[in-house]
Formats: structure tokens, C-alpha cells, sequence
């Protein structure tokens, strides 16, 4: 209202138990009420529907004051199956995979997923990165090994999604490759332009994924010539906890 903020929102993603949550989560709010000078609440969003209860119970702060967050809970997730729906609403597909897709039933929790990855394409690719990330590490054992088994012409899953997003940096690769062919030969140079494309990409995969890389190691990525050790190693970084997961050591 006349450019005033008239609502503050705390977001929290919970997946899990955290008692020291009830205390810290009152103070967030009412530090947000005192700097917007305007009302606030605490909207808490869960994908587990046991801890979207635990979160929803409301928090005691003695003498009859209660403080109650307002939950997102998988029940008010909606199911997004439809692959049109989930490409005119991505955010809501990769939400509606990360709520239904480890606790609903393995052939509908794979439509889902199917829903949410093939929503991505028309996202950065740092963004769709992520969100694969997500959807993938939502699922069930099951749905993930039904994911990982169909038709990778068809789909764009976690384990093969480096291709897509390798798409651009490949071909920002071979249009270096043609100019560098010309001068050097034209095969040497399309070999060079699919490394360094595939380099910059698994960069910038540990970059998104918040892996750390030391100088020595970047060093080593960008030095490297060889295609199939580069595709390895984005394979690896797509589920790595740490940079030794990439590297081996």
C-alpha cells in the first residue's frame, strides 16, 4: 500500500525434527514485524507429512501467548501428473515431485517426476540443474530406479540430465571447434571445443550443487582433454557430497 510493505513472510523449509526451532521461529517473526513495521507470520513448507504436523502444533511462549505457524504440508500439494500443466507451472511440478514422490505410489510418483523434469527445459540451466537435483533426491527407491530405466531419448532424468544441460555448453563447443579446425584442423578442433564445453559445464555443476573445488582441481578440469573422463565426472557430481566423491581422492 502506497509502496509500505503490509505483509511479512518468514519461509522456512523444515525436513525435519529441529527442537530448537519452536524458539528461534517466534523471534524471526517478530524481528520481521519491528523492521517492516507491518504484520508477519511464519509459513513453513514440508514435503513429510509427519513433520508438517510436528511444525503445525502451536509454540507456548508462556503467560497464555501462543505463537502457531501456517504449514505446507504434501496434503496441500497438488498432484501435477499432466505434463502441459507442470510446463506452465514448473515451480509448482518440482514442489508437487518433492511432496508426493517419496510417500505416493511408485507409478504415480514417477509420473510426477516425468511431469517435473520434462517442465525444466525452458529454465536456465542452473535453475533446471537444481531443480532436477530436487526432484530426484525426492523420490522413492523404487520410482528412482523405474526413473533411471526408461527411455533416456525420451526424458531428461537426474543421471542423464547433464546431457540436456550440457547442450549448450556442446555446441558453444563445437562452434569454437569449426573456427579453431579451420586454422589447426577441423578435427582436433571439435574435440577441444566438446572438452572445454563439458569442462565449463561440470563447473558450474559443483558450483550450483555448493561443492567447493580447490585451485588444483580446477586446474585439473580445465586441462582435461578427454570426453569420456569429463562425462564421469559429471555423472559423479551429480550425487557427490563432496569433491573427493568427483575425483576419487
Amino acid at each position: 500500500c502506497d509502496g509500505r510493505p503490509v505483509l511479512g513472510i518468514v519461509l522456512e523449509v523444515q525436513l525435519g525434527h529441529d527442537d530448537a526451532k519452536p524458539f528461534s521461529w517466534p523471534a524471526y517473526v517478530v524481528n520481521l514485524r519491528a523492521r517492516l513495521r507491518c504484520d508477519a507470520c511464519l509459513l513453513v513448507v514440508s514435503p513429510r507429512a509427519e513433520i508438517a504436523a510436528w511444525c503445525a502444533q502451536p509454540i507456548s511462549l508462556g503467560a497464555g501467548w501462543r505463537f502457531e505457524p501456517l504449514v505446507l504440508g504434501p496434503q496441500a500439494v497438488p498432484v501435477v501428473a499432466d505434463e502441459a500443466k507442470a510446463r506452465a507451472a514448473p515451480e509448482l511440478a518440482v514442489l508437487s515431485a518433492m511432496a508426493h514422490g517419496g510417500s505416493a505410489a511408485p507409478e504415480q510418483a514417477l509420473q510426477v517426476a516425468v511431469a517435473a523434469l520434462g517442465a525444466l527445459a525452458g529454465l536456465d540451466r542452473e535453475q533446471a540443474l537444481l531443480y532436477s537435483d530436487m526432484v530426484y533426491g525426492s523420490l522413492g527407491e523404487a520410482a528412482r530406479k523405474a526413473l533411471e530405466a526408461m527411455d533416456l531419448n525420451k526424458y531428461e532424468f537426474q543421471s542423464t540430465f547433464a546431457k540436456r544441460f550440457l547442450a549448450r555448453g556442446r555446441q558453444e563447443g563445437r562452434q569454437e571447434g569449426r573456427q579453431e579446425g579451420r586454422q589447426e584442423g577441423r578435427q582436433e578442433g571439435r574435440q577441444e571445443g566438446r572438452a572445454e564445453g563439458e569442462a565449463k559445464a561440470l563447473l558450474q555443476i559443483l558450483q550450483v550443487r555448493d561443492i567447493p573445488v580447490t585451485l588444483e582441481q580446477r586446474e585439473r578440469i580445465l586441462d582435461c582433454t578427454d570426453t569420456e573422463q569429463l562425462s564421469a565426472w559429471i555423472e559423479r557430481a551429480l550425487r557427490a557430497t563432496g569433491a573427493s566423491d568427483v575425483f576419487g581422492s
